[in-house]
């Protein structure tokens, strides 16, 4: 298996993930097409099979049509409850359902509280990958936009029973200002200090800070680590005026 981020917009991922058996390839989260469609003319020994959508906000699937349109025949995969909220979508995806790519098998995950609709998709592996969208960042989490703090606490509970070698794709480059909220939830947290020093030399480098693992976000994550439901509720509306 191998992962190519594809930046979009001004902080936005699209990943392709590719099969190395088959060439075959699909491609999470297209915000914008033009930058998929350059990285797969640079690699044209790949053959894109699918989109796979991670929910329905705009800046994750408003490439969806021009790249059905420039790679006629693809599955468009997003949650169920969100048909006629995702563009071209033509697989409405459950909790557990589980997609093929080449020799790659990948489980969905429904992980509710940013959007009704929100999934992970979970490569499986050793170690596996797995695609968070806006339900968990580094060090962070989606806004709430349609769920609840129960939702949410729920939903992490599931990405963080994963094994922690777990490589982590997130929909946004968010994770300094994630680390930075998480140094004033938890200034006391070792973890969150050191990762916040190697965050900062990657981006110095223009590298991005992902993948990360599950283990990085069991010691640095606030909200992974909130321990209940009401805290993980106070923790967003603090970082909502962060």
């Amino acid at each position: 298996m191998r992962i190519i981020p594809v930046p979009c917009l001004k902080d936005n991922y699209a990943y392709l993930v590719v099969c190395d058996q088959t060439g075959h390839a699909a491609v999470v989260d297209p915000s914008e097409a033009e930058p998929v469609l350059a990285a797969l003319e640079r690699e044209p020994e790949l053959t894109l099979k699918a989109i796979w959508n991670t929910h329905h906000h705009h800046d994750h699937v408003g490439g969806n049509q021009e790249v059905c349109a420039a790679r006629p025949g693809l599955e468009v995969v997003a949650h169920g409850s969100d048909r006629g909220r995702v563009p071209a979508q033509t697989r409405f995806a459950e909790e557990g359902d589980e997609l093929s790519l080449g020799s790659l098998r990948a489980a969905i995950v429904h992980n509710p509280g940013h959007t009704r609709g929100a999934i992970s998709y979970h490569v499986h592996g050793a170690p596996g990958a797995l695609f968070t969208g806006d339900t968990m960042f580094g060090a962070g989490c989606g806004r709430l936009f349609e769920g609840s703090p129960a939702d949410m606490f729920t939903s992490l509970g599931k990405l963080t029973a994963l094994p922690p070698d777990t490589r982590v794709y997130c929909g946004h480059e968010y994770t300094a200002s994630n680390l930075a909220f998480a140094a004033a939830a938890e200034p006391d947290n070792q973890a969150v200090s050191e990762r916040r020093q190697q965050v900062a030399a990657l981006r110095a480098r223009g590298e991005p800070s992902v993948p990360f693992t599950i283990a990085d976000e069991l010691a640095s994550n606030p909200f992974v680590r909130a321990g209940s439901i009401e805290r993980l509720g106070e923790l967003r509306a603090w970082k909502d005026r962060f």
